[in-house]
């Protein structure tokens, strides 16, 4: 029974019945059965091989199974499945389960490392019951990925427009955390994040998908405002008080540039939080119109931006020395026009000093407005957070400092000479 059920997974595996196979241990009445079945005495020793070309020989001469080998056990022990041409039949399945997927990924360049890391992951077959359900999942997983980057649309639309279910992309759906991996690959991160509400609702906002109108926001400090409209007062009102304001996709989405009291401004941009409320603090109603963009520009703030350019606003960026803030501001420069705001490699180096912590980490990457910026922080390994630059900042942000009097004056001056220019890109 031994050697039946040997070979009974030889025939499973889709392997040869052939060749040697070896019992440890083998009894006393293991033995004399072999040799009765070959019709000689067995080698001594603690183990028993046994030749299946010489049983599968026995077998035919004997008239005892025809088929030798395999058709005596099949006989013995019935129907036997093989399992690797029924593993094969199901990779099978399972690739032409992905073909929109394939499709997509033919036309779509850009997404094939998403799509080797799927594969790599098995991330699909988790998310699938099987291949039935993998083909619909993929199905609607490839127009929802086709859509994107989008154009400022809520998630459930998407959803609904994309599977016709406007829930198919909510928290815990196998669809939404397929599209999501794909979501932070096209805005150029790992395919894989924290897995917080914030992580996410940042993630969706990079390729344009706002989670909904009010969870959207974008933090401003100093907007001019206006007179004709509810908003434009209120950003006059909290501008008078030196107050920040936290304006909504919503709110954004329904009124027009000219509530923001836009006249060819020059726009400060900072990547966190506490510029702002040190901008206000310090500087307070004279602060000049600030954007922080608290990370990855959320939907709100790519249409606030989209607004001012579009106005003819100008803009200037300040962010962190690390490879995520390097990030930030390459993504922001898909979006709108630029200059570094103390943002350069000179600005690294100068503020290197006041560094005493914080090892530069994760994946490294390029700095479109500087080429010699990301071997600068490769070099040192060290992260310079907006923090520690406060001062200078502040310094800027406040009228009368000389910088930021030569900041005003080249943004005004049609006519830059290259000294401006060259000031300007050196300087800011």
């Amino acid at each position: 029974m031994w050697l039946v059920d040997r070979v009974r997974r030889r025939l499973e595996r889709g392997e040869p019945v052939a060749g040697n196979t070896t019992l440890a241990g083998a009894s006393l009445e293991q033995r004399r059965a072999v040799e009765r079945l070959l019709g000689r005495r067995g080698r001594t020793g603690g183990s028993l091989t046994v030749s299946l070309d010489e049983v599968d020989a026995v077998l035919r001469r004997s008239g005892a199974a025809p088929e030798g080998l395999s058709g005596a056990v099949r006989e013995l022990v019935g129907e036997i499945v093989d399992r690797s041409e029924r593993v094969a039949a199901q990779a099978r399945q399972w690739v032409l389960a992905q073909a929109s997927l394939d499709e997509l990924t033919e036309r779509r360049p850009e997404l094939r490392a998403w799509r080797g890391w799927l594969d790599s992951t098995g991330l699909l077959r988790r998310c699938a019951a099987d291949v039935v359900a993998a083909e619909e999942l993929c199905d609607g997983l490839a127009r929802v990925v086709d859509r994107l980057p989008a154009a400022d649309i809520a998630l459930g639309r998407l959803a609904a427009d994309t599977t016709g279910d406007a829930h198919a992309l909510d928290d815990g759906r196998p669809l939404a955390t397929l599209a999501l991996s794909a979501a932070r690959a096209l805005a150029g991160a790992a395919p894989t994040g924290s897995g917080s509400a914030l992580e996410k609702r940042v993630a969706w906002a990079a390729v344009g998908v706002h989670r909904d109108e009010l969870s959207s926001t974008v933090l401003v400090l100093g907007l001019p405002g206006g007179s004709d409209s509810t908003m434009g007062r209120i950003l006059t009102l909290a501008r008078a008080a030196g107050e920040p304001v936290v304006l909504t996709l919503r709110q954004l989405t329904r009124i027009e540039p000219e509530a923001l009291g836009i006249r060819s401004t020059l726009f400060r941009i900072c990547e966190n939080p506490i510029v702002v409320a040190s901008a206000a603090d310090a500087v307070g109603s004279d602060c000049p119109p600030l954007i922080c963009l608290s990370g990855q520009p959320s939907t709100a703030a790519r249409h606030l931006l989209g607004m001012l350019s579009g106005a003819g606003a100008d803009f200037v960026y300040h962010g962190d020395f690390d490879w995520g803030g390097l990030r930030i501001a390459n993504a922001l420069a898909q979006h709108i026009a630029w200059q570094p705001w103390r943002f350069a490699t000179a600005d690294y180096l100068s503020a290197l000093s006041r560094a005493t912590r914080g090892t530069l980490s994760g994946r490294p990457t390029a700095a479109a407005w500087d080429t010699d910026l990301a071997p600068a922080l490769h070099r040192h390994g060290v992260r310079v957070e907006e923090e520690l630059v406060l001062d200078e900042l502040i310094e800027d942000l406040t009228p009368g400092g000389t910088r930021a009097r030569r900041l005003d004056r080249v943004h005004r001056n049609d006519d830059r000479t290259a000294d401006d220019t060259e000031a300007w890109q050196s300087q800011h």
